[in-house]
């Protein structure tokens, strides 16, 4: 390690989540209530999810990961051997992964290189008499062009699963993703998210047979809620198994933590956004392609704050994430695309050029630190590495 390096302040890493004292209390209330698993404060929490939406007819489940939302959304709607679901090479593999679960197969598109989304003109093209269902990714927190893609589904009769992970509370056309009318939207609430449980996720529809199949597998295949069984009056042990589930239930120690994060979210999209933008303005000279932002009227929820190097850059990529380390601040890439990974480019014999649009975002873009906890000098200090590295 250099002395100057040494010399600099602590080193800013790329995420933190931000934890008050009221997710610090309610955690310890729960500690303390004895009911540290699935119970009181997981239904709570999904009750509170379902008004934050706005959306009455909404079921909200809670689970211990946006992966096993997913999953658990495209099992329900029978997704299987033969069947094939489209989503975008620009994603984390879990988005993939989970159609390999159930043993179909995945079909990759590029994306859209001005908004970084999966492109719905790729996506109609890619439809064969195989494909069953799409899942979009909402990039960073800008929404995915939802009315073609839905347009898209209803013209081929093809079912939609969101991979909402980054988009909370993201809008378009001034509607809540998780409203837009999919057959179901899954949140991640992972440690670097816009809010955090730590571990979790909310898998969200209006379509109740679907609800009511993921409820069932989220817990072992269990016909019965294990917190009903469990605060029952009278005996009530008794249960079935009707299929061969999973155990992806959140534990209540988890929801605590995401019943204060939601109350706070509105405030933390603010300050998100707040960051983004003096971003904006501090690197609008520097030969730098800036993130896409929402439309007038529309939420970006600022999850992450992607810069691409234009042509005019004297730096590459790799280059410059180790310049800023070297300036003691934490940078991500997001991200190596799926198809670039050994098992998808192996399974499915992918090559760089199929997916032109990922493959140079890839090259040239980098993630800087955006986060609530960041406080106005740690957000200069970012600036100013990002404008001494970019010009020199």
């Amino acid at each position: 390690m250099s002395s100057e390096f040494s010399s600099q302040a602590p080193f800013l890493p790329f995420a933190l989540p931000e934890i008050g004292e009221d997710e610090i209390n309610e955690v310890v209330d729960t500690l303390r209530s004895g009911w540290v698993t699935t119970g009181p404060k997981a239904k709570r929490f999904e009750q509170e999810f379902a008004q934050f939406l706005g959306e009455p007819e909404i079921e909200c489940i809670a689970v211990n990961s946006a992966t096993a939302g997913l999953h658990l959304a495209l099992e329900a709607l029978g997704i299987g051997p033969g069947d094939e679901v489209i989503t975008t090479t620009h994603t984390f593999t879990a988005t993939a992964e989970v159609v390999r679960y159930l043993g179909a197969d995945v079909v990759l598109v590029d994306i859209d290189p001005k908004t970084l989304n999966i492109d719905p003109k790729l996506v109609e093209a890619a439809i064969t008499p195989r494909t069953r269902c799409i899942i979009p990714v909402h990039y960073a927190g800008l929404a995915v062009d939802m009315i073609a893609i839905l347009d898209i589904a209803r013209k081929h009769g093809l079912r939609v699963v969101e991979d909402a992970a980054h988009a909370l509370p993201t809008t378009l056309e001034k509607e809540l993703i998780g409203t837009m009318g999919s057959d179901a939207t899954v949140f991640s609430f992972y440690a670097n998210k816009t809010m955090t449980t730590g571990e979790g996720g909310m898998l969200v529809t209006r379509n109740a047979e679907l609800a009511k199949r993921a409820k069932v597998m989220r817990l072992h295949g269990m016909n019965r809620d294990a917190f009903d069984r469990f605060t029952a009056k009278v005996p009530s042990w008794y249960y079935e198994i009707v299929a061969p589930g999973y155990k992806y239930n959140l534990t209540d120690i988890g929801a605590a933590l995401g019943i204060h994060q939601l109350k706070r979210l509105p405030a933390f999209q603010l300050r998100r956004e707040k960051i983004a933008q003096a971003y904006n303005e501090a690197f609008a000279d520097l030969p730098l392609i800036l993130p896409p932002e929402a439309i007038e009227g529309d939420v970006h929820s600022w999850h992450l704050y992607v810069l691409r190097l234009s042509d005019a850059a004297d730096i590459d990529r790799d280059a410059f994430i180790e310049a800023m380390f070297a300036a003691g601040i934490g940078c991500s890439v997001h991200y190596i695309p799926l198809h670039l990974q050994p098992y998808w480019r192996d399974r499915y014999g992918l090559t760089p050029e199929q997916f032109p649009h990922s493959q140079k975002a890839y090259e040239r873009s980098f993630s800087i630190p955006l986060y609530t906890a960041m406080t106005d000098a740690d957000v200069e200090r970012v600036i100013a590495a990002v404008r001494r590295i970019a010009r020199a």
